[in-house]
């Protein structure tokens, strides 16, 4: 009877592990799903903007008879005229003929593979027929931007806005996170906490009189000696790099509060063999600090790369200075270029460049980034 017992229970702990594994990978599965339908749906508008951007100008022009995917209706040349394919439904199944003569009744076809035979007369009314469609791909909508738009002047403008913004939003927020994290400075809660609420200003805000400011400053800020860069700097560049130079509030908010993650014995350790504040920073806090330090400076250049209202207002209206936003905004309205195909070509480009930056620098990108004082 024990044995019989035991046996029941053994088969019964049995089916419940294998309900349970079951209930695991249903559960596995159906997470799996929906993290595809969302990722789908998120790439949607992507594919689309892909999509557009390859297709040639006969499909742009005419795109309710063309299919989906980037297609061309090939001709056949006939007589020195080209004439589309259409399919043909013939006793010997579908064929691919060129119409040649378009009537209500009847039309003449010629065949591409045998020219020789001449024209074939076919009943039927041609308008029912469908056209034949092959998958093409074509690069016209990038060659027409690039050709009507300074696109590597643009690019090296916003690189070279993106380098020296970043050395002075990194240099700044560093600055700014160590202190309120390492010193113990009078009232520096609520300093912080005034920092930190400046977040919340609307940027349209503080737009015109920024705009003022900077216009005021551009007339005298060029003959001051110390701010003479040793190569050539655009003085309508100032308003786009030398706030950055004053930090950013969520930047010292994150710097913040991974510095504040870092047991202060590391600190206490260095003092003790003779390292100042600055070699502390240097030497013990940031070779610790790489991952949240590579984050702020993707994000930076994300935004410099992307920003568009002070890069129009500022020099998008400047020829041989203006940044890639700006240039690309107007470069569907360029004279001799298809409208769609390169807006959705425009915004690509925008969009590809910080892909492949996030792409390339991944494994630093958030990794163990602490936010609350907690690993992530």
């Amino acid at each position: 009877m024990k044995l019989f017992k035991r046996n029941a229970r053994e088969k019964k702990l049995g089916e419940s592990a294998l309900t349970l594994r079951l209930w695991e990978f249903t559960g596995s599965a159906i997470l799996s799903l929906v993290v595809f339908i969302l990722l789908a749906a998120y790439l949607l508008p992507l594919s689309y903007m892909f999509v557009t951007s390859v297709k040639g100008p006969a499909q742009m022009a005419n795109q309710a008879s063309y299919p989906l995917y980037p297609s061309v209706n090939p001709q056949y040349n006939y007589q020195g005229v080209d004439y589309p394919l259409m399919k043909v439904p013939t006793a010997d199944g579908v064929k691919e003929w060129a119409i040649v003569t378009k009537r209500r009744t009847y039309s003449e076809f010629i065949d591409p593979h045998n020219p020789g035979a001449g024209l074939i007369h076919w009943d039927g009314n041609w308008y029912k027929l469908e056209k034949v469609y092959r998958f093409s791909v074509t690069l016209q909508a990038f060659g027409d931007l690039l050709k009507a738009a300074r696109i590597s002047q643009a690019m090296t403008n916003t690189l070279i806005v993106a380098l020296i913004s970043e050395i002075g939003v990194l240099l700044s927020s560093i600055a700014v996170a160590y202190g309120f994290s390492r010193f113990r400075i009078p009232g520096g809660k609520w300093l912080f906490f005034v920092l930190i609420s400046t977040i919340l200003i609307p940027e349209t805000i503080t737009l015109i009189p920024t705009y003022i400011a900077f216009k005021k400053l551009i007339l005298w800020l060029p003959t001051l000696p110390f701010l003479q860069f040793p190569f050539s700097v655009p003085w309508p560049w100032l308003p786009l790099i030398l706030p950055h130079f004053f930090s950013s509030a969520i930047f010292v908010f994150l710097l913040r509060q991974n510095f504040r993650s870092i047991p202060r014995d590391l600190d206490e350790a260095a003092m003790l063999d003779g390292a100042g504040p600055l070699r502390i920073l240097t030497l013990v806090i940031l070779p610790q600090s790489i991952p949240v330090v590579t984050t702020v400076a993707l994000l930076h250049f994300f935004y410099i790369w992307n920003e568009l209202r002070h890069a129009s207002l500022y020099v998008g209206l400047t020829p041989g200075q203006q940044q890639v936003s700006s240039i690309l905004q107007n470069a569907p309205v360029l004279p001799g270029v298809s409208t769609d195909a390169v807006l959705q070509a425009s915004a690509l480009l925008v969009m590809i460049v910080p892909i492949v930056v996030l792409f390339a620098f991944q494994r630093f990108f958030m990794q163990d980034m602490i936010v609350t004082g907690l690993e992530k």
